[in-house]
């Protein structure tokens, strides 16, 4: 009886933010067209590369894609702190929605060509610039008590990764029986259950500070506060290095299924589930922990995880090992990802939330298009396993600085989380000696 009791207090543990009404609405709703934002995902790579068979091609629409992201989110995290982030995100959902329409119109006309790919692809990262940082403030606006805002942001990156494990799948049958235009259809029509969700909420207003300062002066301040602020600033430059060297592993996987395991669509889609069922294997293991301390320490070892899982991989040419492997980098994947996430939500002033998640957001999506620009000519010179162990090496050399910096970041987050009163003052001392660097967890 007490081992009963002791597993429902878990699962009440790990899905304790559904208590509040908002946030069920928008776990339901963001549920639903995540899935068909990940059929996409694979179905728009896929596509490239039946069109054109270039490696370097699905590298530069993949870059088409992301820069968008790394030249805009900086304003667009001075306008999520201006602006009402709720109304941001519903303007986003429905931009999105019309983009997948509109990739699905041209497919079904027989008109699609990789010039019009690069474009949607362009209009959906200017979105997303918008999207994400909008999305990643918004969830402290869903929770009301700020204990639980770690594990609303880990809740959010299973939801992820349970719609990156079941859009793969969903999409490489897709492809095999009637074509990547219904893949795009079926994203597009998604987003129409997350625009519901966000328009049954009920939204407090937030307090947002008028400013008349020019904008320029406004992201000036966010630099600053995160160039002075040691944590955040190392948390976000080792995500911007697994970004940029570790995550365009994705952007090649429709090659190395194709090319080296000479599998097709449904392999594709197996890789990127294998991938997600370790993402959502990390992400429910934040979301179970319920206290503060040691995702600093987390994240250096995810990134070492991330990084090994790479190497290994770049030599395997076994369908069931590469899988296995794949497990791994998603769980690595997502493990550094969601702790950076929660640290980053957890110790930022709010009037600066959206600034410094609008960093958060070029080091995680804005570095792409760069990494993936990269993999793509790397992959043409010297093939695609050895492009994915550069990127392995580089993702555990950044994993071991960040954990040689561990004990300099602990004593500056520490107090911190004293005076929000996730560390009892009076056992502070203590802790501080005893314990790791401390965060919080999210996507």
């Amino acid at each position: 009886m007490i081992y009963v009791d002791n597993k429902v207090n878990g699962v009440k543990t790990i899905f304790r933010s559904f208590q509040y009404r908002n946030y069920r609405l928008f776990f339901s709703g963001q549920s639903i067209s995540l899935i068909g934002t990940w059929i996409q995902r694979i179905a728009t790579p896929w596509l490239v590369y039946h069109l054109t068979g270039s490696t370097l091609m699905l590298g530069m629409v993949a870059f088409a894609g992301q820069i968008p992201t790394f030249l805009i989110a900086p304003f667009a995290g001075v306008m999520t702190d201006r602006w009402n982030r709720y109304y941001m995100l519903i303007g986003t959902q429905i931009a999105a929605m019309i983009q997948a329409l509109a990739l699905a119109l041209l497919y079904y006309l027989g008109t699609i060509e990789v010039w019009e790919i690069m474009i949607l692809s362009i209009f959906l990262g200017c979105i997303n610039a918008f999207d994400v940082p909008s999305r990643q403030s918004f969830v402290v606006e869903m929770v009301e008590k700020k204990e639980d805002l770690g594990n609303a942001i880990a809740l959010n990156s299973s939801m992820v990764n349970g719609a990156r494990l079941l859009g793969p799948s969903i999409a490489g049958v897709l492809i095999a029986f009637t074509g990547e235009g219904m893949c795009f259809l079926i994203n597009g029509l998604s987003y129409i259950f997350v625009i519901i969700s966000l328009l049954l909420m009920r939204v407090a207003p937030r307090k947002i500070i008028n400013t008349k300062q020019p904008i320029f002066k406004e992201l000036k301040e966010g630099f600053s506060y995160l160039n002075n602020n040691e944590p955040i600033k190392y948390i976000i430059g080792l995500l911007a290095l697994v970004s940029l060297m570790g995550m365009p592993y994705a952007v090649l996987m429709p090659v190395f299924a194709k090319e080296l395991l000479h599998g097709d669509s449904h392999t594709f889609g197996f890789l990127m589930g294998a991938s997600g069922i370790g993402a959502l294997s990390g992400a429910l293991y934040l979301a179970s922990r319920n206290n503060v301390l040691g995702f600093g320490k987390i994240i250096s070892i995810a990134a070492l995880i991330f990084g090994f899982g790479l190497i290994a991989f770049s030599f395997s040419r076994s369908f069931f090992i590469c899988l296995v492997l794949m497990v791994i980098i998603g769980l690595g994947m997502m493990l550094q990802m969601a702790a950076s996430n929660t640290i980053l939500q957890t110790i930022v002033h709010d009037h600066m939330r959206g600034r410094v998640m609008s960093y958060y957001t070029m080091a995680f999506m804005g570095a792409a298009p760069f990494g993936s620009l990269l993999a793509g000519i790397l992959a043409d010179k010297i093939g695609v396993p050895d492009t994915i162990l550069v990127g392995g090496i580089t993702c555990v050399l950044g994993g071991v600085i960040f954990m040689r910096k561990l004990p300099e970041l602990r004593k500056a987050v520490h107090p911190i989380y004293v005076s929000l009163g996730f560390i009892p003052a009076e056992i502070s001392s203590g802790i501080l000696e005893a314990s790791e660097f401390s965060g919080t967890p999210e996507e």
